[in-house]
């Protein structure tokens, strides 16, 4: 299959499959399929990348967007809760506030 028939999922998920641990390409992954409407690949996806990326902090914002969109809300607060310590630690304010108005959201 030449590159330019690929879709952008598929690009995304060679990339992943050579360098799983890479936290752009798998976030870019979630991401495209949670807004292509696959929420359990998504979910998985989110999953693997803070497991293997702790910090890497828009993950943790967007998942739990799904997980409250899912109505996953117990999940999406750990998620959450988790999310704002790591962008507290990281001194990422923003980031930190959207995730704290997203949880108060919730609650």
């Amino acid at each position: 299959m030449t590159d330019q028939k690929k879709t952008r999922r598929q690009m995304l998920e060679e990339f992943v499959s050579k360098k799983p641990d890479d936290a752009f390409s798998r976030y870019g992954l979630a991401m495209e399929c949670m807004n292509t409407g696959d929420t359990t690949a998504a979910d998985t996806h989110f999953r693997a990348l803070l497991e293997r990326n702790a910090d890497y902090i828009p993950a943790y914002l967007m998942y739990g967007q799904l997980l409250a969109r899912e109505s996953r809300a117990t999940e999406a607060r750990q998620i959450l809760s988790s999310g704002i310590a790591a962008a507290a630690k990281k001194g990422e304010q923003h980031a930190r506030s959207e995730m704290e108005a997203l949880l108060n959201d919730l609650s």
